[in-house]
C-alpha cells in the first residue's frame, strides 16, 4: 500500500509503501465514531490477526490514508469494508495530531439496530457501548484500547 508522506502543515512532501516508512515519518488517517440517539458509541475490536494493536478496541471504522484518496474518500472506504455502513453522510469533525501523524475525525448517528456487517480480517467484534461505560473502561482498563483513543475520543467533536 502506497501512502502518502505529510510534513508538519499536512501538506504531502512525498509517497513511501506503508512497509518501508520511517518511525519519523508523519501519515495521514481516518477514524469514525458512530452513536445512536441515545448517545450510546459503537466500537470495533480489531482482528487478533493485525499486526498492529491486535485485539484492541477502537473507533467504529477507521484507517490510513492512501494515494491517491482524500480524508474523505478514505473514511467511506474503510466504514464500508470494515462493518458494512455505506449510503450515509458523515460530519467531519477535527483533525487532530497524534504522535506518528494526522486523524481526521468522523461522526453520524445512526439508529442502534442497524445491520452492521464486519469484515471478519479487520474486525473481531463490534459493540455499542454506554457513556458511563466507556468512561469506566478508559479509567480502569485503558490497555484494551488503540494508542491514542483517548485523545481520538476526546476530540470527536
Amino acid at each position: 500500500m502506497i501512502i502518502p508522506i505529510v510534513n508538519e502543515q499536512d501538506e504531502i512532501i512525498g509517497y513511501k509503501d506503508r512497509k518501508n516508512r520511517n518511525i519519523d515519518d508523519i501519515v495521514r488517517a481516518t477514524c469514525l465514531w458512530v452513536s445512536d440517539k441515545n448517545d450510546n458509541i459503537l466500537l470495533a475490536q480489531r482482528a487478533f490477526s493485525k499486526e498492529h494493536d491486535p485485539g484492541l478496541w477502537g473507533p467504529s471504522a477507521g484507517g490510513t490514508v492512501e494515494e491517491g484518496e482524500t480524508y474523505e474518500l478514505n473514511i467511506l472506504k474503510e466504514a464500508e469494508e470494515e462493518i458494512g455502513l455505506i449510503g450515509f453522510d458523515f460530519i467531519k469533525g477535527p483533525k487532530i495530531r497524534v504522535p506518528w501523524g494526522f486523524v481526521c475525525i468522523f461522526n453520524i448517528v445512526v439508529n442502534n439496530d442497524f445491520d452492521f456487517i464486519k469484515q471478519n480480517n479487520e474486525v473481531e467484534q463490534i459493540k455499542w457501548f454506554s457513556k458511563e461505560e466507556l468512561y469506566f473502561l478508559l479509567k480502569e482498563k485503558p490497555e484494551i484500547f488503540i494508542k491514542n483513543f483517548k485523545l481520538m475520543y476526546e476530540s470527536k467533536y
